[in-house]
């Protein structure tokens, strides 16, 4: 059985998988449905990106493979940021198809499409399913045919107009008076990310720079990543820490004792350093986005950026002004243009891990505030998150299904943290406890895991209420020692 699954707006599973005719057969078919959806017309370029993991070279060429065969001019990005990538595509109304696995393990990886309209929803998905399923012995046998594949005629410097658009944009005062410490890891924006802070005022302290990839998670984070944040901080050097996953659309940011911002505070914060009053968020942001003041409007969704970006187009046509979307992950998708001091910033409906950072950390030197002071104002509530992996599908459906539908079970499962009340079945299953708590199961759209996501009235009880909820899910699946570190 395969592990290719579709998640957020691509392909996802093991490079074992992933390797020779599949990832060939899905760009393949990703680009023949652009031309039977005529979305192709404007431009016959495609370009390709690629993150840091040591399969995404190889995959990247058969991506460039496909796209000869499909009759389209594979352009060559190199190793550059997911948005920066889809940026350039917009720019050139071309396709872009990133190869990257997120902040998955390296022995996985992913395909992420981009059609010449921006990020690919849920329709262009099952299009490319369909237009996959339709690949022939013929597409198969070319295939295997060629020996070898013409190298890309052009190469694209995607990085530099991206670093360009926040430096242009904040101003070279921007981050003036700030020491800022970069977990480099293997992020494919390390030395981006360098780049737009000095250009910005800021000086940088660069550590752990690896050249073996890292899985680094924004949402879930693991216990050395926290423990390495926790040290640097030691040093009393830096204002503030910043990172990214591995491909850069989602941001990592921690205050000056190491301690990570939650992904929907650093949005919260961005939005209102932006002046921008309109919040699309999935279910499993923080409730506090609603008390907090931040939004004039606020519109949920199921998880995931294709929902994010349907809803942003949704506030666009009701005319909602100032619109942004982004993740409890801290993805971040700017879905109208944002103004400041004279200067502009174009929308970039897809997840983005620079302008959140740049924007929460010149959020401090405008209110000349330490980060944690910032956080501590915005009363942004207590809330944790965590996962179980290698649960399949075929095992949580089943027990999201019937703590949905069977009240009497699901009284029983959560009587260890309080009685049920109010529930939610937007993405999985929220359960608002009558104490006024939340418990939130989801199935995760990217990997075999179930994800557990709580609110308490303090950082304590948010703790203890997320081992709970994570306990209960082992025991009601059968089975121990299946909680993710960190």
């Amino acid at each position: 059985m395969s592990s290719l699954k579709f998640g957020t707006s691509g392909l996802r599973g093991l490079v074992t998988d992933l390797r020779g005719w599949p990832s060939y057969g899905y760009s393949l078919a990703f680009l023949r449905h652009l031309d039977v959806a005529g979305l192709a017309r404007a431009s016959r370029q495609v370009l390709v990106g690629r993150d840091l993991r040591s399969s995404s070279p190889e995959i990247a060429g058969l991506v460039v493979a496909a796209a000869q065969t499909a009759g389209f001019e594979p352009i060559d990005c190199g190793a550059v940021p997911t948005p920066a990538l889809a940026l350039a595509a917009l720019e050139r109304k071309a396709a872009a198809i990133m190869v990257t696995g997120s902040h998955i393990p390296d022995d996985r990886n992913g395909l992420k499409f981009y059609s010449p309209a921006g990020e690919i929803g849920k329709a262009d998905e099952a299009g490319i399913l369909e237009a996959f399923a339709a690949l022939g012995e013929r597409d198969l046998l070319e295939f295997e045919a060629r020996e070898e594949w013409q190298r890309p005629a052009e190469t694209l410097d995607a990085a530099s107009p991206y670093v360009e658009r926040y430096a242009a944009f904040f101003g070279p005062a921007a981050l003036s008076g700030l020491t800022v410490g970069i977990y480099e890891h293997s992020s494919v924006a390390r030395d981006i990310l360098g780049d737009v802070l000095a250009r910005l005022g800021a000086e940088a302290v660069v550590y752990g720079r690896s050249e073996r990839f890292i899985p680094v998670d924004t949402e879930a984070h693991r216990p050395e990543d926290l423990a390495l944040l926790r040290e640097w901080a030691g040093e009393g050097r830096c204002d503030a820490f910043v990172s990214t996953d591995g491909d850069a659309d989602r941001p990592l940011l921690a205050d000056a004792a190491g301690k990570v911002l939650r992904g929907d505070v650093v949005g919260m914060l961005t939005a209102r350093h932006l002046n921008l009053s309109t919040i699309v968020t999935p279910v499993t942001s923080s409730s506090a986005i609603e008390r907090s003041g931040v939004a004039g409007a606020v519109r949920r969704t199921k998880v995931g950026s294709p929902f994010v970006i349907a809803g942003m187009a949704e506030a666009a046509e009701a005319g909602e002004p100032g619109i942004v979307g982004f993740e409890a992950n801290g993805g971040l998708l700017l879905g109208s243009k944002a103004e400041r001091a004279g200067r502009a910033l174009d929308a970039l409906p897809t997840r983005d891990a620079v302008l959140p950072i740049v924007a929460v950390l010149a959020e401090m030197v405008e209110r000349a505030m330490p980060l944690a002071a910032l956080v501590d104002g915005l009363d942004a509530g207590f809330a944790a998150a965590h996962r179980l992996k290698e649960v399949p599908a075929i095992e949580s459906g089943p027990l999201l299904a019937r703590l949905s539908d069977d009240e009497r079970f699901r009284s029983e499962f959560f009587a260890g943290a309080g009685e049920v009340g109010a529930i939610d079945r937007l993405d999985g299953l929220r359960v608002t406890l009558g104490s006024g708590e939340t418990v939130h199961y989801r199935a995760s759209g990217n990997a075999p895991e179930l994800r557990c996501y709580v609110e308490a009235a303090d950082a304590e009880a948010a703790e203890r209420l997320l081992a709970w909820g994570l306990r209960a899910a082992e025991a009601a699946l059968g089975r121990s020692g299946a909680i993710a570190g960190g």
